[in-house]
Order: structure tokens, then C-alpha cells, then sequence
């Protein structure tokens, strides 16, 4: 990496698998904030799920020419690192990882299974230490370094229905302290974000209905407000704020109707 004062930060951001979730509207964000970004996701999982919402290869050439997608297996053995060496083949190197990747389904005690356990622990938790010891071997400590991983609200209230997700989540807020001390003497932050519901396309109307009356603003989150945070998160401005657990969730958990 170059300490030229033309250099543009770059970006990894995982979990793009549409161009109108939440990783989305964080590379909009990081490109307008001048930043170069790698991006990846798993349009196959959105597609299971009954997501849809735009091409993230189209993504890519809608922000332009130092934005790349390139669709990565973390459950693979070397994915996560495979990822990171392409950025940094691609780029120069990486400042900025953002994982906003998940894997999510119905786990609830009674129906609870080995193989799916797994699978959740695989992509929420040993992708995400495998991106951050990557990123960490890749990272030129000369120039400051964030790391955003991606939370969920198990801490302010019960997910009975997605236990193997919400102990994945538990995980990441525990590995966030971790690595923002082992990190810290880098220069390197590293911070998680809580987005609360997100309005992106999961939800029937029924449901849309009740969260939305849960919320003090009685409105949804958006993934632009989630971007928000973490483009500050990556910012200069935040260089003192490291180990934290932020909830960027409008109030929820706090009322409940």
C-alpha cells in the first residue's frame, strides 16, 4: 500500500447479494465517502430465502469503475482468505472491512439439527474470524484500518425462534471486544452494529405491520440508516471508538408497544 496523498481507501464489504440490502446501501455509502470497494455476496442464499432486489453485479457497474463484485464462498476452506487476497490484488491492499454477511433460518428448540447448527456457525462465526485474521495479515499498519461487523438485537430480547442464529450474533459481540484490543495497537478499530429490523424486502405485509407499530418513530429502519453508522464507524471521526456494540435500531427493544 502507498502512502501517496492521491490513495483512495479501500473497502471489502461482504453480504451483497442484492443491490437493495443492507451491504448495498454500505458500498452507495462507502464509494460517496471515496472509497474504492471490493464487494461479494451469495445471491443464490437471498433467492432461497424469497429475496429479490436487483443485481449486485449491476451494483457494481452502476458505482463505477473502482467498484468490483465478485461472488466468494466463506464456508469454503480458504474462502475468507481467498477473498481477502483478491481485494488486495485487485486494489493494493484493504482498509476497511464491513461483514454484513448472514445466514438465518428457523431454528427453534424442538426442531433444532446438527447440520443446520453448523451451517449457521459456519458463515456467522468462523467466516467472520477468518475475514478479520485475513484482513489483519493483509493490513498495511500505516494507514489507520476499521473493521464493522454485523450483530442482531439477541441482547434486547428473546429470538426464540432462531437460536442457532442468535447464538452465532452472541459470538460476534463477544469476538468484537476481542479483536478491538488485539487491534488496537495497530490502528485498526473495530466496532459491531446492531441494524435492528431492516426494511429489506423480508417481512409480509402482516408482519411489516407489527414490527412497524413496535418502533417509537413507528417507521422501519432502512438500510440507509444502517449505512450511516457504519460510514461514521469508518471515518476519521471515529478513530477513539473501538470495542463497542452499536445499536443503530430507532428505539427498538428500548419501547414495546
Amino acid at each position: 500500500m502507498t502512502d501517496d496523498l492521491d490513495y483512495r481507501r479501500v473497502a471489502l464489504v461482504t453480504g451483497v447479494g442484492r443491490s437493495t440490502n443492507i451491504g448495498a446501501a454500505v458500498a452507495r455509502r462507502l464509494v460517496g465517502d471515496g472509497y474504492r470497494v471490493m464487494m461479494t455476496g451469495h445471491p443464490a442464499y437471498d433467492a432461497e430465502q424469497g429475496l429479490t432486489g436487483g443485481d449486485p453485479a449491476g451494483l457494481a457497474d452502476e458505482l463505477g469503475p473502482d467498484v468490483h463484485w465478485q461472488p466468494f464462498d466463506l464456508t469454503a476452506p480458504g474462502g475468507p482468505e481467498a477473498l481477502v487476497a483478491a481485494a488486495v490484488e485487485r486494489f493494493g491492499g484493504v482498509d476497511t472491512l464491513v461483514s454484513c454477511h448472514t445466514y438465518s433460518t428457523h431454528t427453534p428448540l424442538g426442531g433444532l439439527d446438527a447440520a443446520e447448527i453448523d451451517r449457521h456457525l459456519t458463515v456467522n462465526v468462523r467466516a467472520n474470524m477468518l475475514l478479520v485474521q485475513a484482513y489483519a495479515a493483509a493490513h498495511d499498519d500505516a494507514r489507520p484500518g476499521r473493521i464493522v461487523l454485523f450483530t442482531s438485537g439477541q441482547r434486547l430480547g428473546p429470538m426464540t425462534g432462531e437460536l442457532a442464529y442468535a447464538a452465532g450474533k452472541a459470538a460476534i459481540e463477544y469476538l468484537t471486544r476481542d479483536f478491538s484490543v488485539l487491534l488496537a495497537g495497530r490502528g485498526i478499530t473495530v466496532n459491531a452494529v446492531n441494524p435492528g429490523p431492516n426494511d429489506t424486502g423480508w417481512a409480509d405485509p402482516e408482519t411489516h405491520a407489527w414490527v412497524r407499530d413496535r418502533f417509537p418513530t413507528k417507521r422501519w429502519g432502512t438500510p440507509v440508516d444502517t449505512a450511516k453508522l457504519v460510514g461514521w464507524l469508518c471515518s476519521p471521526d471515529a478513530e477513539w471508538i473501538t470495542g463497542q456494540i452499536v445499536d443503530s435500531a430507532g428505539g427498538w427493544g428500548v419501547h414495546v408497544a
